[in-house]
């Protein structure tokens, strides 16, 4: 009978490294804060030092919308309204910060040894058992 992932590496390794690593993972990200600096009159981003608002992205927008209304197959508010969305987007994703809440060197240590254990036990258990000497 052969081992995880049809090599002679081990199920159990492959088990525990598995249980390891979800449980470093569920841990890390559970303690990950994520924010968003969204709105209307925060900067997403600059060209040539003019600060590019969310409110001046929604104008052209609008207009895109209005001009898509007019007539369904106008090139001009078709990519108005596209490139609205796709400069909304991109500003809201560049405004996402993560921070990690405050803990202790153990709890930090801990979810390190769970997540990077784990990887490692997970990936050797894929490994033949003459390639690991």
């Amino acid at each position: 009978m052969r081992g995880a992932g049809g090599t002679d590496g081990g199920a159990g390794r492959f088990f525990l490294g598995l249980i390891m690593m979800i449980a470093g993972g569920y841990l890390f990200l559970h303690n990950i804060q994520v924010s968003i600096g969204f709105g209307l009159g925060y900067q997403y981003f600059g060209i040539g030092g003019f600060g590019i608002t969310s409110g001046m992205v929604l104008v052209p927008f609008i207009f895109g919308v209005g001009l898509i209304f007019y007539n369904g197959s106008n090139v001009v508010g078709w990519l108005l309204t596209l490139g609205s969305l796709v400069m909304l987007g991109f500003g809201v994703v560049s405004q996402t910060r993560f921070h990690l809440h405050n803990m202790t060197a153990f709890d930090l240590i801990t979810i390190l040894v769970l997540l990077v254990g784990g990887i490692g036990l997970f990936l050797s258990s894929l490994r033949t058992a003459k390639s690991r000497l």
